[in-house]
């Protein structure tokens, strides 16, 4: 799998893991969607993931 599909794969497990939450735990929850969200836009305008600098030290190439 490349390492573009496996980020995208993470961010929406973490959004849909943490709508759960707020629903059924507490609405707080909802701000980890906010920094998944916001992780992402940045990665947008800067070029730079930190889900891929993990990736790439767990071996995960392209």
């Amino acid at each position: 799998m490349k390492k573009n599909r496996i980020v995208r794969a993470v961010a929406g497990t973490f959004i849909l893991i943490s709508l759960l939450l707020a629903i059924y735990v507490n609405i707080h929850w909802l701000w980890f969607t906010a920094f998944v969200g916001l992780n992402l836009l940045q990665s947008a305008f800067t070029k730079w993931c930190l889900m891929e600098d993990i990736l790439k030290k767990f071996g995960v190439t392209d």
